[in-house]
Parts: structure tokens; sequence; C-alpha cells
């Protein structure tokens, strides 16, 4: 099995920074494109950032100039660095990542649980 577990979710004001944090654990031999997607209350689940294994990267409109998102692929670990933050911003913020389990290949999308990041002024 395979777990993604998010950290660094906070209260903070506007204009303010965070960093999110997620490590993969468990059955692993590599590990493709890992993203940051966010789920405010009353809306769908978006795409926030991607990151390819070889680091090509990606982030929505809305955030590319506040947001950076980065991989520390010898710790199975992505990052989003979220700065000037907004309160449109506030939401449940989750990991999402392609893992392959073995060299016969098979990709699987994980989750995690997700990490709550509120902007208030």
């Amino acid at each position: 099995q395979v777990q993604l577990v998010e950290s660094g979710g906070d209260l903070v004001q506007p204009g303010g920074s965070l960093r999110l944090s997620c490590v993969a654990s468990g059955s692993i031999f590599r590990i493709y494109t890992m993203s940051w997607y966010r789920q405010a209350p009353g809306k769908q689940r978006e795409l926030v950032a991607s990151i390819t294994n070889s680091g090509s990267r990606f982030a929505i409109d809305s955030v590319k100039d506040r947001f950076t998102i980065s991989r520390d692929n010898a710790k199975n670990t992505v990052y989003l660095q979220m700065n000037s933050l907004k309160p449109e911003d506030t939401a449940v913020y989750y990991c999402n990542a392609g893992v392959e389990k073995g060299p016969a290949g098979g990709l699987v999308i994980y989750w995690g649980q997700g990490t709550q990041v509120t902007v208030f002024s």
C-alpha cells in the first residue's frame, strides 16, 4: 500500500506565507507526476499545481505568480510554497501522486487526506 501524508496547513493572515509538504511512503517503485489540488467549501476540487518526475512544472493562473511547487525525489516528497496568500486561497489542500509499485508497471493514483489552509483578516 502507498500513503500520502500532507502537512503544513495553518491559519494565516492575507499576505502571509505557508509551505505545504506531502510525503509518499509504502510500496513505491517510481513516482511520476505529483500534484496539489484544493477544495473550498461548496466548490469542486481543482488542480493548483503539478510537477513531473523530471521537474516540469505547471500552475493555474490564479496562483502561478505566488505559489511554487517543488519535489525531492530522494525523499518522495512534494512541496507547495505559498506566498502572498489571499482569502480566496482558503481551502483543504490535497496531495496527489501517480505511483508505479513495481518494475512490471501499472500506474495507480493516490491521494492524501488533506490539510486545511485558512487565510483570514
